[in-house]
């Protein structure tokens, strides 16, 4: 049997969700799995085509074989689903919780709010090897250097 004659007759998936090297969750038996990248939510089911996403800052959350659902406030991550039933989610920060509200209410402002701090500490540190990169540069007169000899 081929993996594309096997895809159709997926009946689970299998997902892994790994946050900085520790595995919080292995289940076995997801019907569904819902997610969050730039471009909105999706969903997953056992099956669905090859995927590869960068998720956002948000909640996924999947229902197993007994109906139930589980949720998890993620600080971005990505996705990727093998022969529609290897599903493997790799995020900086995962927060597991049974109340989704609480999980929104929250979680997800402390983890944007981390997000933010991080984006920001990224810009500032990029404007100073801007400003070192041009005070380096040879012929600029507020470089103030003797040529030929390293400061």
């Amino acid at each position: 049997m081929t993996a594309a004659t096997a895809w159709p007759r997926a009946n689970a998936i299998h997902l892994v969700l790994s946050s900085l090297g520790a595995v919080l969750v292995d289940a076995q038996g997801v019907r569904s799995v819902r997610a969050q990248d730039a471009t909105g939510s999706f969903g997953l089911w056992p099956g669905h085509e090859d995927l590869l996403a960068v998720l956002s800052v948000g909640l996924l959350s999947w229902r197993d074989a007994q109906d139930a659902w589980h949720w998890c406030a993620l600080r971005g991550g990505v996705l990727t689903l093998q022969r529609g039933v290897e599903l493997q989610i790799a995020s900086r920060e995962a927060v597991l919780g049974d109340d989704p509200g609480q999980l929104e209410r929250t979680v997800l402002e402390l983890l944007r709010q981390r997000q933010q701090t991080e984006d920001d500490a990224r810009r500032e540190s990029h404007q100073i090897e801007v400003q070192l990169l041009r005070q380096l540069q040879p012929g600029r007169a507020d470089a103030q250097r003797t040529p030929g000899v390293w400061p």
